[in-house]
């Protein structure tokens, strides 16, 4: 467990005052997720153990992942839920113990053969921040993810790397995982 995750812990049950773990958990979990949508999105995350779990069903559009606690520093995702089937693909195949490169593999074949649909257009955003003393994120910097499927840079125009701060570009082009990446410069 992250030393900011105790830090809460011992805050909400000594203070009274803070709000309850499990809804820092919803609102930290949504911080990817444009504020008018938070309150109806899908939310998963980790319960106390540090496993993975739906912490609420939604009703709109958007699915949220909330921060790993296994792994160092802070970020939350945000995505379109017909993304969900692609994204819980991949967290069924680590779960497996299977490599990054086979994980790919598998969805690559998968999508390939028709097995696994990863929509077009679907957008992902990275909320990822430092955490302040108390533990709660600071300084967030935001990434976003356009997916489309199988396309290459010759279609699109785009380059496969970042040209400037913030400029568009394609990754992993002509695979199933193929996506616009926009990051912008982060603000120190």
């Amino acid at each position: 467990m992250k030393p900011f995750s105790l830090l809460l812990f011992f805050v909400v049950i000594l203070s009274g005052a803070a709000p309850s773990s499990a809804q820092t958990n919803l609102e930290w979990a949504t911080l990817a997720a444009p504020e008018a949508h938070r309150e109806n999105a899908t939310v998963y995350g980790y319960d106390e153990n540090g496993t993975f779990v739906l912490l609420r069903e939604g009703s709109n559009h958007l699915v949220c992942i909330g921060d790993d606690p296994a792994k160092e520093g802070f970020s939350v995702v945000a995505y379109h839920k017909d993304l969900d089937p692609f994204m819980a693909r991949g967290r069924e195949l680590k779960a497996m113990g299977k490599s990054l490169d086979e994980i790919f593999a598998t969805r690559e074949a998968e999508a390939q053969s028709g097995q696994l649909v990863i929509p077009d257009k679907s957008t992902l955003t990275v909320y990822q921040a430092d955490l302040d003393e108390n533990g709660s994120p600071i300084n967030p910097y935001l990434r976003y993810v356009v997916y489309i499927p199988f396309a290459t840079a010759e279609e699109t125009g785009l380059p496969t790397g970042p040209m400037s701060d913030g400029g568009p570009w394609i990754m992993d082009p002509g695979t199933h995982r193929a996506h616009i990446m926009i990051t912008p410069a982060r603000k120190d």
